[in-house]
């Protein structure tokens, strides 16, 4: 059976290849249309979209294992995305700096047999990040680095910004961008068949 992540994620990437997972990657370049408002109905929804598009373009006779992920950042209720300039990641990790916030991923598995009937499994990790107060100095350096300028809520947890995380509770490999365990977990049934 052939796996498939729908993700261009380094990180998801990086994660799949921890647990032993053998894959290859397709990028969907699906408009995401967000209509729920709850963060992890939203996060489900976005890694649903991403895995029905790779899978609708993978040839009919393959069976194959879609995985599809989305990660978000949820501070004080606003979901905190990728930032789009580097003043607004000085903006994010300046409100959440000395406070704590959530991350949601969701994980979209969509599992096609050779004769084409289609399992699917859809769900969401959720994980509490705190971090330590930053001086503005600290936060612009950081900024500075790149490293937060392709991850939701302005940080990578596995990097440099690990000087700043206070503790979480959760799943860490959520944090980084893919609940690792629990998607091997949910999979294994087709994953070992």
């Amino acid at each position: 059976m052939k796996t498939i992540l729908a993700s261009a994620s380094p990180r998801r990437r990086e994660l799949l290849t921890q647990i032993g997972m053998e894959f290859e990657v397709r990028v969907s370049n699906v408009e995401e249309k967000v209509t729920a408002v709850e963060p992890g109905q939203v996060v489900e929804e976005l890694s649903r979209q991403k895995a029905e598009a790779v899978l609708k373009a993978a040839e009919e006779s393959e069976e194959v294992l879609v995985i599809g992920a989305d990660t978000i950042v949820v501070f004080e209720g606003q979901i905190l995305g990728k930032p789009s300039a580097a003043e607004y990641a000085v903006e994010m990790l300046s409100r959440m700096a000395g406070n704590g916030h959530e991350v949601y991923t969701g994980v979209t598995l969509l599992y096609r047999k050779h004769n084409g009937a289609v399992q699917r499994k859809i769900f969401h990790e959720r994980t509490k990040v705190a971090f330590f107060p930053m001086t503005e100095t600290e936060i612009r350096d950081y900024v500075r680095s790149g490293e937060c300028m392709d991850k939701a809520g302005a940080y990578g947890i596995q990097g440099l910004f690990a000087r700043y995380v206070r503790g979480i509770e959760g799943d860490y490999n959520n944090v980084v961008g893919l609940p690792a365990g629990r998607l091997y977990q949910e999979a294994k049934e087709w994953l070992e068949s």
